[in-house]
């Protein structure tokens, strides 16, 4: 599957109606980005499940803003809705693919429980 651009418009979207997303937050002019392109594009063709985005930081720069993105390339992944990873740096492609088979391997219950628990934590904390 090809790389999706993806933008401000299409991120809630594409995040929600898909298991599992991974997003390179990426620049022309970073030499890291562009050694780190085609280890991602190879990715994506290998893994017609899951869906690859790219999100340009000099066109999308709120939205770069808004993901806490301070370095790039930044690598995040999404399964179910849910941040399970975010890292600035080029992967190689070994390192990647132990990213992809991780989140296809995450206990999603477990991940949805841990994130309830959290907000719970956090909204006892915003009461007090």
């Amino acid at each position: 599957m090809p790389t999706l651009e993806i933008g401000a418009t299409n991120l809630d979207q594409t995040v929600q109606d898909n298991d599992i997303v991974l997003l390179d937050f990426w620049a022309s002019w970073c030499g890291p980005c562009r050694q780190f392109a085609p280890v991602y594009e190879a990715a994506s063709e290998k893994h017609a499940d899951v869906v690859f985005g790219s999100v340009n930081t000099e066109e999308e720069q709120q939205l770069s803003a808004a993901a806490g993105i301070t370095s790039i390339p930044t690598l995040m992944a999404f399964r179910e809705g849910v941040l399970v990873f975010s890292q600035p740096g080029a992967l190689p492609a070994p390192a990647l693919e132990e990213l992809i088979t991780a989140v296809k391997g995450l206990d999603m219950a477990e991940v949805h429980q841990q994130v309830a628990a959290q907000q719970a934590q956090q909204q006892d904390g915003d009461q007090q």
